[in-house]
């Protein structure tokens, strides 16, 4: 499994705002623009909370093996595998929904003098925040579960074995 780049997910990221930013203006020009609903930031928390509270259950449990502390509960390759497909799948959902808020909220900072479109850019830059702690708990999980490099594989410079 290849780990997350966050060069990628930052491109996801100014993609979907710009995009964003500019179905906000159009859209508005047009109609009304919809708004940003209140569980968007909830749930994107709810999202890195279970993903941070899986990455420290994974830690400790992987410590207390190789601690070899009696009674320590192993950890299934196929379990620890599955959270991180989900943790990567997360974080690319994240910032392109963080994306997308983030430009919806920068177009909404021109109408800051209504009060529902203030109440609108808060929602948005809370889930912009929210996004960016699914990133930082899906990138913190991925490195838990990371795999220790085998040091006998060193293939650069070594003697040819006869």
């Amino acid at each position: 499994m290849k780990e997350l780049r966050i060069r990628v997910l930052a491109g996801v990221f100014v993609v979907a705002g710009v995009l964003s930013w500019a179905g906000a203006r159009l859209w508005n020009s047009i109609g009304t623009l919809p708004s940003v609903p209140l569980a968007a930031p909830v749930v994107l928390a709810l999202i890195a909370v279970v993903l941070l509270a899986t990455a420290l259950s994974l830690r400790a449990r992987f410590r207390a093996q190789r601690e070899r502390r009696p009674g320590a509960k192993g950890v299934d390759p196929l379990m620890a595998a599955r959270a991180v497909v989900f943790g990567q799948a997360s974080a690319l959902v994240a910032a392109l929904v963080a994306g997308m808020y983030g430009g919806t909220g920068v177009f909404l900072l021109e109408l800051l003098d209504i009060p529902a479109r203030r109440d609108q850019a808060v929602y948005a830059g809370f889930s912009v925040l929210a996004g960016i702690a699914v990133i930082a708990s899906a990138l913190f999980l991925e490195r838990v579960c990371k795999l220790p490099e085998d040091d006998d594989q060193d293939h650069t410079g070594a003697e040819p074995v006869a």
